[in-house]
């Protein structure tokens, strides 16, 4: 039962922290660390099937802009993809080491307050005009995606921060964003799935179940939530929330 109330609670996290500019890796690898959680729900598999959850809340909430976006707007399709570029060649070159190395408390800690500082920017000298990208804004906001491999700085926080300094409207950098993170998401997912399968692991794929379906509701939650606060409100509650949790990880580290 303790398992299954541990995934419950991760695949609620991941859902959440996804599309929230706080960093869902920083969240999966804090909450087992802070607990004491190991096993199957601290493995490179269960983060996969988590992973799937949000994808399919992902698709869910934009199924009909795929669909408009595949048959009618290929020029936004060409910039998804464009931006999805340098994401994969970030993950194929560096993956190891984002899997190993940089998954510490400290590095976390570390880019959640930096990565809110440059949000804190962005909202004070973005002018937020536009509601569509350009070549240009595609390889920008695709180049920050890449960063957002490493723990901490949020693939959302990222790419809506990156889409502020070109000028973008909140809500449309957010959209922008989470359309440009599916396919980015599938892949890591997918390569991901494909180094589990030879490791030859047996797991209690139940769990598993229950961590993709709760960050599949949640996720979709969260994206509706995101998409109607940045039509109101500024980054200002999530940046405040990064510094305080990167805080709280620099003294738990030290001090636990």
């Amino acid at each position: 039962m303790d398992n299954f109330f541990q995934a419950l609670i991760l695949g609620i996290i991941q859902g959440i922290t996804e599309f929230l500019p706080v960093s869902s890796t920083a969240h999966l690898v804090i909450t087992p660390w802070i607990f004491g959680w190991t096993g199957e729900l601290n493995s490179l598999s269960f983060d996969i099937a988590v992973h799937l959850g949000t994808l399919l809340s992902l698709v869910f909430c934009f199924w009909k802009d795929w669909i408009e976006i595949l048959f009618k707007d290929r020029t936004l399709l060409v910039y998804i993809v464009i931006g999805t570029i340098p994401a994969v060649l970030a993950g194929l070159a560096f993956h190891d080491i984002i899997e190993t190395t940089l998954r510490n408390p400290l590095i976390i800690a570390f880019t959640l307050i930096f990565i809110g500082a440059l949000m804190l920017l962005a909202e004070k000298i973005g002018k937020r005009q536009r509601d569509s990208v350009s070549f240009w804004d595609a390889v920008i906001i695709g180049t920050a995606q890449a960063f957002a491999l490493i723990p901490g700085v949020s693939r959302s926080g990222i790419t809506i921060t990156a889409g502020l300094f070109k000028g973008l409207k909140r809500d449309y950098a957010a959209k922008f964003s989470f359309l440009l993170s599916t396919p980015a998401i599938a892949g890591a997912a997918s390569f991901d799935f494909y180094k589990s399968i030879k490791m030859s692991h047996s797991y209690d794929y139940s769990l598993f179940l229950v961590g993709v379906i709760s960050a599949a509701i949640t996720g979709t939650l969260a994206i509706k939530f995101m998409l109607s606060f940045l039509r109101k409100y500024p980054l200002n509650i999530f940046i405040y929330y990064r510094w305080l949790l990167g805080v709280m990880i620099f003294l738990l580290y030290f001090f636990k």
